[in-house]
């Protein structure tokens, strides 16, 4: 019997360790070394400071290139210092620069403010791109679910800016040259079988209130819906695209990108999606699922 007991005392002490060191290796792998500059300040919202967290690899690991990852779920975002930076742990290992930006959340501020809130970050960035080293017109963007929506509106109605604004901020692009991103939304107008589908032909139920006032309004809505999707505004500025969903999503349901990626490809634009089996709004590999998303940035901003 003490052999036994001695036995399987070894036994679970193998396998405390064993687990341990699995888990000592994931945090590891979340927390890779960076350094980190929170509250850079890129515009303002009605008086309220926009932020972004600048998250910067060693130097000697840098590889002169930018990615913005935007901070936003449900149309919410975080403050300054507060970017989930484990989040970006791939990205910031293979050796990019991180641009974490945040917005002020709705209802506070509406979508349509929040989308020309990132169109005002990538033009941050893009004019302080010498001073973080990275390359102006290589820029990537990623995000989740409304940061996915957001990283879209910038792929598809990302351009020029104003040469005449007094802001020089104002006079860069807002382009986008790769995207890798988590289940977004692609058409406010067509929300097929989603939980927020009221079947009414109007907004997503749990975010009237994120579209202002005129949402209520049907044919407000139209309007608002139309410009507020990426899938009607793909053209041949659209840059290469990869799109994570999972097929048991009934948030945002996997049909948005699928439309999206079918359009896409009628449209001659190049969009890979990879469909999560059993996946529903996030799922707990999403992080592992982000190696493939640098790839996808290797390829397409190392050019």
């Amino acid at each position: 019997m003490r052999r036994v007991i001695r036995t399987v005392g070894v036994v679970l002490l193998v396998l405390l360790v064993t687990a341990g060191a699995a888990a000592g290796a994931l945090w590891l792998y979340l927390h890779p070394s960076f350094e980190r500059t929170d509250g850079v300040v890129y515009g303002r919202r009605n008086g309220t400071p926009l932020t972004m967290d600048v998250l910067r690899p060693p130097a000697a690991k840098r590889n002169g290139l930018g990615v913005a990852f935007l901070v936003s779920g449900g149309w919410r975002s975080k403050g300054p210092g507060e970017s989930p930076a484990w989040l970006a742990a791939p990205i910031l290992r293979a050796g990019y620069t991180v641009f974490a930006i945040c917005h002020i959340s709705q209802p506070q501020s509406t979508v349509m403010e929040i989308i020309a809130d990132m169109h005002r970050g990538i033009r941050y960035v893009r004019h302080h791109a010498a001073q973080y080293g990275v390359d102006p017109n290589r820029l990537g963007v990623t995000g989740g679910s409304a940061g996915g929506h957001l990283s879209l509106m910038l792929a598809t109605r990302g351009g020029p800016g104003d040469p005449t604004a007094p802001d020089p901020i104002d006079r860069e692009s807002s382009a986008v040259q790769a995207v890798a991103i988590f289940y977004p939304v692609t058409d406010l107008l067509n929300l097929g079988p989603s939980t927020e589908n009221l079947g009414d032909g109007g907004p997503p139920k749990s975010f009237v209130r994120a579209f202002g006032p005129r949402a209520t309004d049907l044919a407000a809505w139209k309007q608002i819906g139309y410009e507020s999707s990426p899938i009607y505004h793909l053209g041949p500025h659209v840059p290469p695209t990869l799109i994570y969903h999972g097929d048991a999503d009934t948030l945002v349901p996997l049909e948005q990108s699928q439309r999206y990626a079918a359009k896409a490809g009628e449209a001659g634009r190049r969009v890979e999606l990879v469909v999560h089996p059993g996946g529903g709004h996030g799922w707990t590999t999403m992080v592992a699922d982000e190696e493939h998303f640098v790839r996808w940035f290797d390829e397409n901003l190392k050019k």
